[in-house]
């Protein structure tokens, strides 16, 4: 008799506390944890990843909570802020280019980690393959090292001579190196000679131009850089008043008065 009360009993609670669980569920607050380079360059990025969380049903202060980190174009900053995240027990930690991956990688092999782009994610060692990427870290890549060599096709294509291109670039960029590599192989198919410029600091910047005048340079190609998205208004300015035709890896260094551009649109991505 005891026993059928006790059943009696649970089969009318729990009707009650399914929708109860289901509802404590919602509301939730989820939390993200966003490692970046700079909080004043790209707004539009940060409004695009806004929009695309609400068409998700996520919307920031209400069952959201994004914490920003920004390194403000000191690469050193980035390991305190990835394990200030990682502290916070985000449940999500969103990278906004190579530099911030990789401290964020070393500070958990836990946190999911999810690139919002990177520019070469098996060569910087973040995944195993694009298929099956393994570990805690994935996301999506801009594809930068493998449109080099395109690149440099468009700037032999708009000045027909060329046979000297000025390669901006940093030492201190993971994706660099491949990047640079793959500028090379091109530029033997193009019969085109390049002057690699290293840029370590935003004072590097005018340095740079002025050597690529120096040595006679008929163009220049931008590799990705931190400093360089930070500081995209002063570039293209500096390139038009060095009368240096120029192509970059993204369309906003062109809304701010470059050239041209070929590349991934890092908005969708």
């Amino acid at each position: 008799m005891i026993r059928r009360i006790v059943i009696c009993l649970l089969l009318t609670v729990l009707p009650l506390t399914v929708p109860l669980v289901d509802a404590q569920q919602a509301t939730k607050t989820a939390q993200i944890g966003l490692l970046g380079n700079s909080q004043s360059a790209n707004p539009g990025y940060r409004e695009a990843f806004r929009q695309r969380l609400r068409e998700l049903g996520y919307t920031d202060g209400k069952n959201l909570v994004i914490e920003y980190r920004w390194a403000e174009g000191k690469s050193e900053r980035y390991p305190a802020l990835a394990a200030e995240l990682v502290s916070l027990k985000v449940d999500v930690i969103v990278t906004a280019g190579a530099a911030a991956t990789r401290p964020a990688k070393e500070a958990t092999n836990t946190i999911p980690i999810v690139m919002a782009q990177d520019p070469d994610p098996i060569g910087n060692g973040f995944v195993a393959s694009l298929a099956r990427p393994g570990g805690n870290v994935t996301g999506l890549s801009s594809l930068v090292t493998d449109l080099e060599g395109k690149r440099l096709e468009l700037l032999k294509e708009i000045v027909p001579r060329l046979s000297r291109v000025a390669v901006l670039g940093s030492s201190t960029e993971p994706s660099n190196a491949q990047s640079a590599r793959e500028t090379e192989l091109a530029a033997g198919a193009f019969g085109v000679k390049l002057q690699y410029l290293d840029v370590l600091s935003p004072k590097d910047i005018e340095t740079v131009f002025r050597a690529a005048s120096k040595a006679r340079a008929q163009a220049v190609l931008m590799l990705a850089g931190a400093i360089f998205t930070s500081h995209q208004t002063q570039i293209a300015e500096i390139a038009a008043k060095s009368r240096l035709p120029a192509i970059y890896n993204r369309r906003e260094f062109v809304e701010d008065g470059g050239l041209m551009s070929y590349g991934v649109s890092i908005t969708d991505l």
